[in-house]
């Protein structure tokens, strides 16, 4: 049962942004900080990467972890109501961030997910992007 109305809820719901949410700004922070020069969200690529660096040829995803399902993550929690609702939404999720991956690996671009519980935690946000940072060095 929910303890808020209806029209309460849904007004909550509606202030969900999908754009320059925190755990993406600290990600551009980083990479603005490690020297990398990026574009935001990409329309002319398939799935509308959050970040891509187009000099080094990869795109970065960075999802939340409640609404794309991040395996054993404490944010990946399943609602209380409309139980069956919520399982297809999420599952929908899943299916079309695969969907994205594949047709922009298959156009030649590296694909990064970065996750919003890694985001929060400067050493796990260095280890997801060590791929990059090394990178970025080999490139000089």
């Amino acid at each position: 049962m929910d303890t808020i109305s209806k029209e309460h809820r849904s007004w909550n719901m509606s202030r969900i942004g999908n754009k320059d949410t925190l755990p993406e700004k600290l990600v551009r922070s980083f990479l603005h900080r490690a020297g990398f020069r990026f574009r935001l969200h990409v329309k002319t690529l398939p799935g509308n990467p959050d970040i891509v660096l187009p000099k080094y040829g990869f795109a970065i995803f960075v999802h939340g972890c409640f609404w794309h399902r991040h395996k054993g993550c404490r944010y990946t929690y399943m609602p209380k109501s409309r139980i069956e609702f919520w399982k297809e939404k999420f599952q929908e999720n899943v299916e079309r961030d695969k969907q994205k991956k594949k047709k922009l690996e298959d156009s030649g671009w590296r694909v990064v997910t970065m996750w919003e519980c890694e985001a929060k935690e400067s050493d796990k946000l260095v280890a997801s992007l060590s791929e990059l940072t090394a990178l970025k060095r080999v490139k000089k």
